[in-house]
């Protein structure tokens, strides 16, 4: 009689996620968007975005980094960890397309793209290449499946054309990599000046390029003690030496955008933004490089993790801090996950270790002469100081982010200074709208005539503040709103309360007698 899985905390754990997910797909899917998340026009791109497309994306650059070392460069001596990263991209590129599917309006037409061409848009390309890099990652994993099934024929093909894969892999991901920064280039105005710089593609590029090794180490490291097999800690070191080079290209980088656009001065002004940025360029960045430049560090099977852990957690926040932190402020509106955003999230994560395990467990996926059960981790003699500095990092990363919650919760009501873009020249009339007029309603005191000219006169316009979140773009020069509405904080009273202008209750201002 075959024995049921075992009950464990980890596996409960699991199972409440899976549930919870798929409640909330089944509201996503039957409700849409507005049921099951908190985005609006105003704010169209939240957590599905962030984490699931720009953080899985990235993560999974281990990827095309590893397979270009060994299949280009002949680095042989990383075949061992090859598969097991290839496996994590594929996956991770999968669960990215799912992402999408739950963030699309209508996920019917994710394929529009494919035969409706617009090459001026940075989406379409986007989309082009993650389509094509699935497809080659589907190649590069196909010979575990094909083992797995006998298939000698196709497996021969297969291996014979593995270099032109990986060099079209190679090249697609470095397009797409850095493509997701150029997203965010055309927004200089939404988007906060600690994030904001045209070199955005490099720095997600190189970025992407630390947090992809940092992830294959914390794989490497979690299927060692998952699955009982010797840790590759040589192989790991190596790679530990690899994230310190280009994580001080990443900070050389950063500096100097910083001192050629004059953003130095944003770190003195109060607010949540400071607070992540600081806590993304010193934890995320800083102190691992600090870390991994240490030996003892990386001989250190904990300090080695703890490092690379940090790593990932600083990519993770880098990402979430320029989709999410970086463009609240400026874009006039907030934004904070509904759980069902977060219950889809997890959802696709816990779908991602269940899918890595069941391939481990049923797929050639790391080579045989590894597979000899041994100790968990073993490694060198321990580095007491090592490790105390690599626990000592996350625990200060830890206390980091509760005391900047407990203190900055009031934080995003407090002023800042908008990106240090040049202030817009008011706009010209010719290119404002008509006027529009509000007729008088039963109880008003006379009609409104609102003057596009006169509110475009501020310096610098921010047409934001009002299209689309509290206007229809879609109204056709006719107002769709009045009444009593109209003084809310929903529409006129946002602004019109007293202080940001002059207050709704000033009648004589607006409705003419």
């Amino acid at each position: 009689m075959k024995r049921l899985p075992a009950i464990t905390f980890w596996r409960l754990v699991a199972a409440v996620i899976l549930a919870a997910g798929l409640y909330a797909t089944f509201v996503r899917f039957a409700y849409g968007l507005g049921a099951s998340t908190n985005l609006s026009d105003g704010y169209p791109w939240g957590l599905w975005i962030g984490f699931d497309v720009l953080v899985g994306v990235g993560l999974a650059a281990g990827g095309f980094t590893l397979t270009a070392a060994v299949h280009i460069f002949n680095l042989e001596r990383f075949h061992t960890i090859v598969r097991p990263t290839i496996l994590t991209a594929f996956l991770g590129y999968l669960l990215v397309i799912v992402g999408l599917l739950f963030d699309l309006g209508l996920p019917w037409r994710v394929w529009h793209p494919i035969i409706m061409w617009n090459p001026h848009s940075v989406m379409f390309e986007v989309g082009w290449c993650v389509t094509l890099y699935t497809t080659v990652l589907a190649l590069e994993f196909s010979p575990m499946v094909l083992e797995r099934l006998g298939w000698h024929r196709p497996l021969r093909l297969i291996r014979a054309v593995t270099v032109p894969v990986v060099i079209c892999g190679v090249l697609l991901s470095t397009l797409h990599q850095s493509s997701l920064g150029t997203l965010f280039i055309i927004v200089p105005n939404k988007l906060y000046g600690l994030w904001y710089s045209p070199l955005l593609p490099l720095l997600f590029f190189v970025s992407a390029i630390a947090g992809g090794l940092g992830m294959v180490i914390l794989e490497s490291a979690a299927s060692a003690r998952a699955f009982g097999r010797r840790l590759e800690q040589d192989l790991l070191q190596s790679l530990g030496r690899v994230i310190v080079v280009v994580l001080a290209l990443y900070l050389a980088i950063k500096l100097q955008d910083m001192a050629a656009h004059s953003t130095f001065h944003l770190l003195l002004q109060p607010g949540i933004e400071r607070f992540l940025f600081a806590v993304e360029f010193g934890f995320g960045a800083v102190v691992p490089m600090v870390l991994l430049a240490i030996p003892a560090v990386r001989r250190e099977a904990e300090g080695l993790v703890s490092a690379a852990l940090l790593v990932v957690l600083g990519f993770v926040l880098g990402r979430m801090n320029v989709a999410l932190t970086g463009t609240q402020r400026l874009m006039g509106s907030s934004y904070f996950p509904s759980w069902m955003e977060i219950a889809v999230t997890a959802l696709l994560v816990v779908a991602g270790f269940i899918a890595f395990t069941l391939a481990v467990r049923y797929l050639n996926v790391f080579p045989e002469e590894h597979h000899h059960a041994s100790p968990a981790m073993p490694v060198d003699p321990p580095c007491r100081a090592a490790r105390y500095a690599a626990r000592g990092a996350l625990v200060a990363l830890g206390l980091t982010l509760l005391l900047g919650a407990l203190t900055l919760g009031g934080d995003r009501q407090t002023a800042a200074p908008a990106a240090p873009v040049p202030p817009r020249e008011a706009l010209p009339e010719a290119s404002l709208p008509v006027d529009l007029t509000w007729p008088a309603g039963p109880n008003s005191p006379g009609a409104v005539v609102f003057s596009h000219g006169t509110h475009a006169s501020v310096s610098p316009p921010n047409c934001v503040q009002c299209h689309p979140s509290r206007f229809s773009l879609l109204g056709q020069g006719k107002p769709r709103a009045g009444g009593e509405a109209m003084h809310g904080a929903e529409r006129c009273g946002a602004c019109h309360n007293g202080t940001d202008a002059f207050s709704g209750d000033d009648c004589q201002s607006c409705h003419a007698p």
